[in-house]
């Protein structure tokens, strides 16, 4: 059975001093989020955490924002605005991990020859 083959969607936000990401479920519930603001952010983002990537772009570690980052940046500590302005000023980014093939206990336990 393949493992991996995992969809990925995510807000990447470039801020003056950091990048900011957040992940989402999918496209399609951002898009409907910024044509309905009714909608709840649980709805559309996958965790309630911003993750700052050292103006390393998006594609790079990520570490969990401060909130004294938070407060520089968009002028307010509060997850739940600043998650909207990233909504709001990001881009949607899109991947897709390969699936994985191949072995999956290689020792066989205790079934192999020593």
């Amino acid at each position: 059975m393949p493992r991996g083959n995992a969809h990925q969607s995510k807000v990447h936000y470039q801020g003056k001093d950091e990048d900011f990401v957040i992940f989402v479920d999918d496209v399609k519930s951002v898009q409907n989020w910024k044509d309905d603001l009714s909608i709840p952010l649980a709805q559309v983002v996958s965790g309630f955490k911003i993750f700052v990537t050292h103006k390393h772009g998006a594609q790079n570690a990520y570490d969990e924002a401060s909130k004294q980052v938070l407060e520089n940046e968009f002028g307010s500590h509060n997850e739940d605005e600043c998650m909207k302005k990233i909504l709001e000023g990001g881009s949607l980014q899109e991947t897709e991990t390969g699936e994985r093939q191949g072995p999956k206990n290689d020792s066989m336990g205790p079934r192999s020859a020593h």
